[in-house]
């Protein structure tokens, strides 16, 4: 089963935010927290906060063993901007953008995550020729 958290119109770009999310995904929750917990950007705390509400969710859904879950999805979107300007020379303006992002991690067991195992059909289909035998080149 899958536990979600989600934390929409975070005020921090989702530049700043994907790199944590690329460093945790596929990670063991308490890894992943551990990981999260000494980084001092406000996007690694941001990101850990999101990852302990989909921890709670399981633990209050009466998750069996919610330590051995693991982070499934784990995305950042942006979200819609503040558009400011900041006056500039010549009476010309320049955009500023605030960004925002949502931020959205899922947590499911491992065995959901494994890729199903090919049937023996599937897995004679998939071995390699022989290295002495080469195609016949057609028109030679």
């Amino acid at each position: 089963m899958r536990y979600t958290a989600k934390h929409r119109f975070a005020d921090v770009g989702p530049r700043k935010i994907r790199q944590f999310a690329n460093l945790i995904r596929g990670k063991n929750v308490d890894e992943a927290l551990q990981l999260l917990r000494f980084y001092p950007n406000r996007g690694a705390k941001l990101l850990m906060a999101v990852v302990q509400s989909a921890y709670g969710n399981a633990d209050d859904q009466e998750h069996p063993d919610p330590d051995a879950l693991v982070v499934s999805e784990c995305r950042v979107d942006g979200a819609p901007m503040f558009k400011r300007i900041q006056p500039r020379a010549r009476g010309t303006a320049f955009q500023i953008k605030r960004r925002m992002s949502h931020i959205i991690v899922a947590l499911s067991d491992p065995e959901d995550l494994a890729p199903p195992e090919p049937t023996p059909t599937e897995a004679a289909a998939t071995t390699p020729a022989p290295a002495g035998a080469t195609p016949a080149t057609p028109g030679a």
